[in-house]
């Protein structure tokens, strides 16, 4: 047995490389999962490809995100999913069955897997000792396809748990802590592996929440150990024949090492507006509340809404408060139905929402003006939530509820004595809710909408690039930021001309009319650009308004690898005080780069205005042959 979980997996997976820290593997991927707002590209993208079904053992198609269908767009998207999953031998997850990762882990996650999605947040699935990752839309394609997927031999980070929590702290509080010690970016090119005693305290819900958002954090997976309490959760879904168990061996050697004692986390919330501007919430308790969800991706499961729906049960919400539920899916919708969890918050005053990720990504329940928002999601990105001077923290179903009913943010453990939370020993389910791919595929036609658009070309790398600063962004960020989401941009995902017009719109609306100016330039940035969401329309759109070049001080792992994967180079500092010389409007050049790429150079010398900057090229031989091809399907064509 190797020592680790993640060396487990990883060594039971590869294909290609060696299993150093900071070397390129190649792993094989046994399921994919896509979810709408990203998913319409990975169909396109899977089709130019010319192949005529998908291989990993399980691939599903979700409709999660872009669930509100104010015009035909939305819609449209839906037929051409559900088409193109027919056509291609995936099961399809429509409208209502709720989000992928958590009816991906209800229903089809197996432990000692590997999960490749088309969403950050993919991470989840590492609750029930999956090695699950989100990347770029591109690359499910190409899992799809049956090539491997790439990825940078992670460090393993192990995360020593004993103790158990306190009444009212679960498992966001967990998350957030670590957050808030460690930062956004700790976590980037690693594993986070939790082992010790004290892990069988935490129960499947906290496990989904801390793996879900351990990509805020910029890991590449979490994972916990298959352990009885996985085999339960597996049995509770009736899929007990899934489990196995997975542990680490008995001398593990970690790449770093944290301790946590589960009785010394305090509930804990993020401020305004990054997931790791975290403090205790027991601090904040003058700040009154207009507006409070919980569910989404992050805290949707059975037992969040259960704990909400008891300490509601028999009073009713602040009536300041606009309170919102948000089911993770259609069985967690169902189970808390049956077991009197949706009455209880019903007559508190809750509204109930279908199961979806819906204000997760600004599809409505967008916050009033001024006005401060409690939420269980993962992310509090400026302007993410649809206001663009939003007051976003996020926070566990128990300070929810609790700010819920008095109207400012709350210590649960203010409260009366913790809840008990009933479980069925079954959850009810119906397999009819998802739609399988029939018997004759080549017999479906693909039903494209008038919004779907074919993908642009792209030329292969010029031998030198030149351009203009079309725009110098800070630290952290995101690919909110980049490209946004929400209810006006989202519809054109299939769409790059038009959703190209909405880049950058939330700090610079007038960024694609100057990129269009200037046919192009360059984007310089600073630590961890790209956080967050796994769009590949961050990398995706740019390029289609002429940007070659990144320079930045450090790049987001997911974000990275979109920009390689689409042909623009991703720069980084050489000196990171290079950074103050450059402003927006300077002229770029950089002369021989495709000479400099294909000679494997790491040194990559730049000349603004005339001087020059020392920048470095970090990316693997691979991704060199895919920059000079103009991205990675250009390539992929040219190989046959």
């Amino acid at each position: 047995m190797k020592d680790t979980i993640a060396e487990q997996i990883l060594s039971e997976h590869l294909v290609e490389g060696k299993i150093e820290e900071g070397s390129e593997i190649g792993l094989t991927i046994d399921q994919t999962l896509t979810q709408d707002a990203t998913g319409t590209m990975v169909y396109l993208e899977f089709e130019s490809l010319g192949i005529s079904a998908v291989k990993p053992q399980t691939a599903v198609s979700y409709v999660d995100h872009n669930i509100i269908q104010t015009d035909s767009r939305n819609a449209d998207d839906h037929r051409f999913l559900q088409s193109c999953a027919a056509k291609f031998g995936l099961v399809f997850s429509p409208p209502g069955n709720g989000v992928s990762h958590h009816v991906h882990r209800q229903r089809f996650g197996i432990p000692g897997q590997t999960l490749l999605g088309s969403d950050s947040h993919t991470t989840t699935g590492g609750c029930i000792g999956m090695l699950a990752m989100g990347a770029g839309g591109v690359e499910v394609a190409m899992a799809m396809a049956g090539h491997p997927y790439y990825v940078e031999t992670p460090k393993v980070w192990g995360i020593y748990v004993e103790g158990e929590f306190e009444p009212f702290v679960s498992g966001k509080d967990l998350i957030l802590y670590l957050l808030g010690t460690y930062s956004c970016k700790a976590g980037t090119g690693k594993i986070m592996e939790f082992f010790g005693p004290g892990v069988k305290n935490i129960d499947m819900s906290a496990r989904a929440t801390i793996a879900n958002m351990s990509v805020d954090m910029g890991s590449t997976a979490a994972i916990f150990p298959s352990d009885e309490e996985t085999k339960l959760f597996l049995a509770q879904n009736d899929r007990e024949h899934d489990w196995c168990e997975l542990k680490a061996g008995p001398n593990p050697k970690w790449s770093e090492l944290t301790e946590i004692d589960l009785g010394q986390i305090e509930p804990m919330i993020a401020c305004p507006s990054n997931p790791d501007n975290v403090t205790r919430v027991c601090e904040l308790s003058d700040i009154e509340v207009q507006q409070v969800i919980i569910g989404s991706s992050c805290n949707g499961s059975y037992r969040d809404f259960m704990i909400a729906a008891k300490i509601m049960e028999g009073k009713t919400r602040n009536p300041n408060v606009s309170f919102e539920i948000n089911t993770g899916s259609r069985q967690t919708l169902d189970n808390v139905l049956a077991a009197g969890g949706i009455t209880a918050l019903v007559e508190a005053g809750a509204r109930v929402h279908e199961s979806g990720c819906l204000g997760c990504i600004g599809m409505g329940q967008a916050p009033a003006t001024g006005t401060v928002s409690l939420r269980t999601f993962p992310r509090n990105f400026k302007g993410r939530s649809g206001t663009r001077d939003d007051q976003v923290y996020l926070c566990s179903p128990e300070t929810a509820a609790a700010s819920a009913l008095t109207g400012r943010i709350t210590d649960p453990r203010t409260l009366s004595e913790v809840p008990e939370i009933p479980y069925p020993e079954k959850f009810k389910f119906k397999s009819e809710w998802f739609v399988e791919p029939p018997a004759d595929p080549a017999s479906v036609d693909i039903v494209r909408g008038p919004n779907i658009k074919p993908l642009p070309d792209f030329p292969p790398l010029a031998d030198t690039l030149e351009g203009t600063v079309l725009i110098k962004v800070g630290d952290n960020i995101s690919t909110d930021i980049i490209m946004p989401a929400g209810n006006r941009v989202l519809p054109y995902r299939s769409n790059i001309p038009a959703i190209s017009d909405f880049v950058f719109e939330i700090i610079d609306p007038e960024f694609p009319a100057r990129a269009k100016e200037h046919a192009g330039g360059i984007v310089i940035g600073g630590d961890n650009y790209g956080q967050g969401s796994s769009r590949e329309h961050a990398a995706l759109a740019p390029r289609y308004l002429g940007v070659r070049a990144k320079i930045v001080k450090s790049f987001a792992r997911i974000h990275k690898a979109n920009l390689v994967n689409f042909g623009i180079l991703p720069l980084v500092f050489a000196d990171p005080a290079d950074y103050e010389s450059i402003e927006q409007g300077n002229k770029i050049s950089i002369p021989g780069i495709a000479k400099a790429v294909a000679d494997g150079s790491s040194e990559i010398p730049v000349l603004v205005e005339g001087r020059q900057v020392m920048t470095r090229l970090n990316v693997s031989d691979r991704q060199r042959k895919i920059l000079l091809a103009g991205g990675i399907l250009n390539q992929a064509k040219q190989q046959g």
